[in-house]
């Protein structure tokens, strides 16, 4: 059996995806955009290799993102962008805090998508 060397690849800019706080799946995971049952199965990418989700991270910590063309946030309701941002931060912090919190992946969505998932 040969050895794999190299973790997920990104499928915009093909390097790899090496740490899950850089992982879109992961952030799209923690929003509850991917359910459980699909992370083997969904391409990876990093976080900045989508700007149509990266735009709405809002921390001193992440260098903005810019989305270009008819879903960049300047052409999107102001209410659905603060919610966006509020949510996409929240998911972006918490996936910076996985890796010391030693949880299972079940339990890495935020506290309303294991709600969800639980009703």
């Amino acid at each position: 059996m040969v050895r794999c060397e190299q973790g997920y690849l990104c499928d915009v800019c093909g390097q790899e995806v090496e740490e899950i706080v850089d992982s879109d799946l992961y952030l799209r995971y923690v929003l509850g955009e991917v359910p459980p049952d699909r992370l083997a199965t969904t391409r990876e990418r990093h976080i900045r290799c989508n700007p149509s989700t990266a735009q709405f991270i809002v921390d001193a910590r992440f260098a903005p993102v810019r989305c270009d063309g008819a879903f960049a946030k300047e052409h999107l309701d102001a209410g659905y962008v603060a919610e966006q941002e509020g949510k996409v931060t929240r998911a972006w912090q918490r996936l910076q805090e996985l890796p010391g919190l030693g949880l299972t992946i079940a339990e890495y969505p935020l506290p309303e998508v294991r709600d969800a998932w639980r009703r």
